[in-house]
């Protein structure tokens, strides 16, 4: 039960590390939609009044998770990644359209987003499925049955169409990996990255040439100190060949045109420059005036409720998905440079407390919340600045939104709730 004993054993400093960000995301979120009508900050009628209101609850859902019983968390997974499944497809006959994407519950006070609770018992159930089956996860089976695990909630969220929040499942790989998984099959999944990529910048034909000129110099190198492997050798060109074949017809009819015009962006595909300054106009806008307002920051910044193009409303989206554009500009090198150093610290502080786990569930689960939240701070960052195309992904604990706070606090502190219980009774 919750009581001293339990505050004792918490991890105070990634207890720190939390507060720090959900008060610096609150004062960023206060500045980019700061208005003199609504000074107050009391005001729930405003973003940053009903982000303290959010704020609020995920403090006191804290109190609970920290109350229950570490076991609980574990006997209990399968039953919240079947509730988050059935949450999911709820959406397709129940969910809310925002912003071209089915995946909200409209509950009159605010929007639920199940996809957030999803990764929660995700990472929940896959540490169970990894701890019981307590194997290296060597055998095929138990490979397929974990990525199986990850895999459903990712087919029930593309088609909302929600990639964002899908690709972050993905994320969850690293925790098979962790576990035993051979590395190969990184190779494979980077290897299948890089043709996709490829392709949409040269087109099949080109990756068949490369390919070719590889296959020779690799049996001209290797000829002299053993047999080439043939047989595998022409599976593996024509595999690479098909799956290369079938990125344009995944591109063109999978995809939606946001999602093409992005990656067109990002990779410098289209060649109209009539489409592209359409594209540039209404996908590129928002990367363009987070960068130009991350910039304009300087060193130390323009100061609170200093940021022009924050007030001006340059940036769309500045309260959740840019709002790190609000630290560059009115805080400059010096703020963006604490808030990175903020996650990656917390980030490495959630390694240690994975790796000095003695039961298996908990250091699995540990590095489940790694993978999500590494993922989540990596890939906005990276859209902010310009070097990752934009899809949606929330900075955790610092952007705008019920569903992301409540649920990465849930997400965070139940492994919080795990490690103290390491120290109960020896554990």
């Amino acid at each position: 039960m919750f009581g001293k004993s339990v505050l004792r054993r918490i991890d105070w400093l990634t207890v720190l590390f939390y507060l720090m960000l959900v008060a610096i995301g609150w004062v960023n979120i206060y500045s980019s939609t700061f208005s003199e009508s609504h000074a107050s900050i009391f005001d729930f009628g405003t973003f940053h009044g009903k982000q303290l209101f959010f704020i609020g609850a995920s403090l006191a859902s804290i109190v609970i998770l920290l109350a229950v019983e570490a076991s609980f968390y574990e006997r209990f997974s399968s039953v919240f990644y079947i509730v988050s499944m059935l949450s999911l497809i709820g959406l397709y006959f129940f969910g809310t359209t925002i912003s071209g994407a089915t995946s909200w519950y409209n509950l009159g006070f605010f929007n639920l987003q199940p996809a957030e609770f999803a990764k929660v018992a995700t990472a929940l159930a896959l540490a169970k499925y990894l701890s019981d089956i307590q194997t290296d996860i060597k055998h095929t089976k138990d490979q397929l049955f974990a990525f199986l695990i990850i895999l459903i909630p990712t087919l029930l969220i593309v088609p909302q169409p929600d990639p964002g929040s899908a690709l972050v499942f993905f994320a969850l790989s690293f925790v098979i990996f962790r576990e035993g998984l051979p590395v190969y099959y990184l190779g494979i999944a980077l290897f299948a990255v890089l043709i996709f990529v490829t392709t949409l910048m040269f087109g099949t034909i080109w990756i068949a040439i490369a390919l070719s000129l590889l296959i020779v110099i690799f049996m001209l190198a290797k000829k002299r100190r053993f047999k080439v492997p043939l047989i595998p050798l022409a599976a593996a060109f024509i595999g690479t060949i098909l799956f290369s074949l079938s990125v344009d017809f995944v591109f063109e009819n999978v995809f939606e045109q946001r999602h093409r015009d992005r990656f067109s962006l990002w990779l410098d595909l289209e060649t109209d420059s009539s489409k592209l300054s359409e594209i540039q106009q209404t996908i590129g806008y928002n990367s363009y005036q987070s960068e130009k307002a991350i910039e304009s920051g300087g060193f130390f910044g323009k100061g609170f409720l200093e940021g022009t193009r924050t007030k001006g409303n340059f940036v769309p989206e500045q309260h959740s998905d840019y709002i790190f554009t609000t630290v560059g500009e009115e805080w400059g090198f010096i703020g963006t440079v604490t808030v990175v150093l903020l996650f990656t610290l917390m980030l490495l502080r959630l390694i240690y407390l994975a790796e000095r786990q003695k039961n298996d569930f908990s250091r699995m689960y540990g590095y489940g919340v790694i993978s999500i939240l590494l993922v989540h701070y990596f890939i906005n960052i990276g859209m902010v600045i310009g070097i990752l195309p934009t899809i949606g992904i929330p900075l955790p604990f610092f952007s705008y939104g019920g569903s992301g706070m409540l649920f990465f606090t849930m997400l965070l502190f139940i492994f919080v709730k795990l490690d103290a219980n390491r120290l109960k009774e020896g554990i």
